[in-house]
Order: C-alpha cells, then sequence, then structure tokens
C-alpha cells in the first residue's frame, strides 16, 4: 500500500513538473505595422429598378489605394465606374401610341464615382490581432461623389421621352441629359483570402444610395445600386513583426532539514517582558498585475491578483491599497505612457470598486508613466503594482 501510495505521488509530482515547464515557455507576440495597400476588383452592379432583374445587370470594375492604421482601423480612396441602367415596361399603352411598340424600354449611362472609405476589421475585431488568419472579414462605410454621362445617348432612349408625357404610373420627368455630379453614401462588406503575406484575394459586396434623380425616373425615395466585386489586394510593406516575451524565471525553493534535539537545561526564571521588547512589523501586502503590450485589459490570470488585493482588504478592515500604474519605455512615446500608466491603474479601482465593493475612499490611485521603470526588463513594466498596508 505505501508502495502504491509512493508511485502516484511520483506521477503527480512528474505532471506537476511538465505543466510547470510548458508555463515557462517564451511566447511569441504580433506587433501590427501601419502599412500601404491596392486593390483592383472587377464584378457587376445592379440597379434598382422595377422591370425584370437580368436586364438591370451592367460591368462595374473598382480601384483603390488604402492604408492599414490599426489591426481593426483603415481607411481606402476607392475608384468605382462603369455603366448604370433602368427602364419602363409600357406594355398597357395604347396600341396606336407613334414611335414605339409595346414591350420594355431600358436605357443605360456610363459614371465614375471617386470616395474614401473607413474600414473595419471584424476578424481581429471579435478575434484577435493575427497576421497569418487565412480569412479576413471587414465591414466599410463611406462618402463621394458619382459622376455620370451619357443618358442622352442611350438605345431606345427617344421612346422613354415619349412616355414622359403619355404616363403617370412610369413618370421619367426627372430624366437628365449631360454630365450630372451627385454625391452618394455606401455601405459593404469584403472577405479576403491570404495567398502570401503580400497578396491576397478577395470578394466584395456593396450598396450605394443616392439622389432620387439618378436614374432619371421619379419614386420618391432614394435610387439605390448594388455592385459584386471580386480582385486582388497587393500589401505594400511589411505588416507585422515579431516579438518574443521571455518567460519569467522560476522561484528557487530551498526547503532546509530541521534537526530537533532535546536538551534539558534548568529553567530561568521567569522575565518580565520589558517595552524594549517590539512586534515585528508585518510586511504590506502586494500583487503585481500585468499587462500586455498598449493593453489596459486585466486578462484571466492578472484578474486572480486583484481578487486576492480584495480579499486581503475585506480581512482587514482598516487597511488601505495604493494603486501604481506604469508604461515601458522602450514602447510609445512620454505622452501616450502617461495616459496607459493611468488607465492601467484606473482599471484595477474600477475592479477593486465595482466588482468586489471595496470603498474608494480605501484606495489611492496614481500613475508614474514611463519615468519610473520598477523592473529591469521592459516588458514587465506593463504593470499595475498594488500594496496594501
Amino acid at each position: 500500500m505505501k508502495i502504491k501510495k509512493a508511485l502516484l505521488s511520483c506521477l503527480f509530482l512528474m505532471g506537476t513538473l511538465a505543466v510547470s515547464a510548458q508555463d515557462q515557455q517564451p511566447k511569441t507576440e504580433y506587433v501590427h505595422n501601419p502599412y500601404w495597400y491596392v486593390q483592383i476588383q472587377a464584378g457587376g452592379q445592379y440597379t434598382l429598378g422595377e422591370i425584370k432583374f437580368s436586364k438591370l445587370i451592367s460591368p462595374n470594375v473598382q480601384l483603390a489605394f488604402g492604408r492599414q492604421f490599426t489591426p481593426v482601423f483603415g481607411a481606402r480612396l476607392a475608384v468605382n465606374a462603369w455603366q448604370s441602367r433602368a427602364g419602363i415596361d409600357y406594355c398597357g399603352y395604347p396600341y396606336n401610341m407613334p414611335g414605339f411598340a409595346q414591350g420594355t424600354t431600358k436605357w443605360k449611362w456610363n459614371y465614375v464615382a471617386p470616395g474614401v472609405d473607413f474600414m473595419f476589421s471584424l476578424s481581429n475585431l471579435f478575434a484577435g490581432y493575427n497576421p497569418t488568419r487565412l480569412v479576413n472579414v471587414q465591414a466599410f462605410a463611406g462618402v463621394g461623389a458619382n459622376i455620370a454621362w451619357g443618358m442622352d445617348k442611350a438605345s431606345n432612349w427617344d421612346n422613354a421621352i415619349l412616355l414622359t408625357n403619355q404616363s403617370t404610373d412610369e413618370n421619367i420627368s426627372y430624366a437628365w441629359t449631360g454630365t450630372k455630379v451627385r454625391a452618394y453614401g455606401r455601405v459593404g462588406l469584403t472577405c479576403d483570402f491570404k495567398v502570401t503575406d503580400a497578396v491576397s484575394i478577395g470578394a466584395e459586396v456593396n450598396a450605394n444610395f443616392l439622389s432620387d434623380r439618378y436614374n432619371g425616373k421619379k419614386a420618391g425615395n432614394a435610387d439605390w445600386y448594388f455592385n459584386a466585386l471580386v480582385g486582388a489586394k497587393i500589401n505594400l510593406g511589411k505588416t507585422h513583426t515579431t516579438r518574443t516575451i521571455e518567460a519569467p524565471k522560476p522561484v528557487e525553493r530551498v526547503v532546509e532539514k530541521v534537526i530537533e534535539r532535546v536538551v534539558e537545561k534548568p529553567c530561568p526564571p521567569a522575565v518580565e517582558p520589558t517595552k524594549a521588547v517590539q512586534e515585528k512589523k508585518a510586511e504590506p501586502f502586494r500583487r503585481d498585475v500585468f499587462f500586455t503590450i498598449s493593453s489596459t485589459q486585466i486578462s484571466k490570470t492578472e484578474m486572480a491578483k486583484v481578487k486576492e488585493v480584495a480579499e486581503y482588504m475585506k480581512a482587514n478592515p482598516n487597511s488601505t491599497v495604493e494603486v501604481t500604474g506604469y508604461a515601458d519605455k522602450g514602447t510609445g512615446n512620454a505622452k501616450i505612457n502617461k495616459s496607459l500608466s493611468q488607465r492601467r491603474a484606473q482599471a484595477v479601482y474600477n475592479v477593486l470598486t465595482r466588482t468586489y465593493k471595496i470603498a474608494a475612499s480605501r484606495i489611492k490611485v496614481d500613475s508614474k508613466g514611463d519615468t519610473v521603470q520598477p523592473f529591469a526588463k521592459q516588458i514587465d513594466n506593463r504593470v499595475a503594482i498594488c500594496i496594501a498596508d
């Protein structure tokens, strides 16, 4: 039985050592680099209308030049162009109307639409930054100007103009000629598939809305066209770097074997304690809450340390705690690091007061920015130090 217990103890000890060894491995962290990119796309457009869907499909191309500022936010200048379509079904009109037979009159025109889009990476926002991810989904919203011409040269245009004077249901009193410039807004989604670090292929859908006069028909609401595009995106420059975070060294534990020996000695006379005997002052309770680069979010592991501070203060009702935030000097600048250290200390303060209901009067909050570096390693200075007394 004793042998069995000894074997089980050895196996448990080996498993603990293996897990500890895995936890001590250095970690690789991706660091985003702002970069420019070029995007070329082609596809089709559907201009919203009342005639058959297939008769309102036209070709479409787009060229964009953009910049990814952060893992989540970017912007691009996009030029969308080619053709839009519209039409009227006039089958219900009299047979003896001159100039055309019953059927569908349709017309088309050309346009070019430069605009600015603001891009938001949904993949990085919800799943964390990972430049090696194969699929990246982005949402965007933008504004621009639609420059259109050539409606007066469209096929069957004379028939459409004739209908303007005969129809009340299909009114094209907004028919225009020459060149027109109108503001537009749009929203959309892109989905890119990574091929190499520099090249990805993808698809895009977007919806564009303009004034009621765009397609020449008076409808009393905005005119819409929808684009579906596929193409390639080429990144210009290095998109990211890597940084290795060294694992903290394990704490060495020294176990001393104490051998007691009983020696009989005569009992000395009792001595009354004097005032010279002073009580040993207890060491302050301290916990170091570490953060990742540029972050003010407290991880699950570090949250356990904040909980220990709260439990200490609840067990010692007269205690107070000083929370001091820091930032590593090797990242950012003095202004950014001052704000970062303040928000780190505030994050710990918020958890203590809101989650654990510690009175705010018992907490002092301070921040040092990067003017003080409490640790030798830069990565350890992304910290909020809590000292309770």
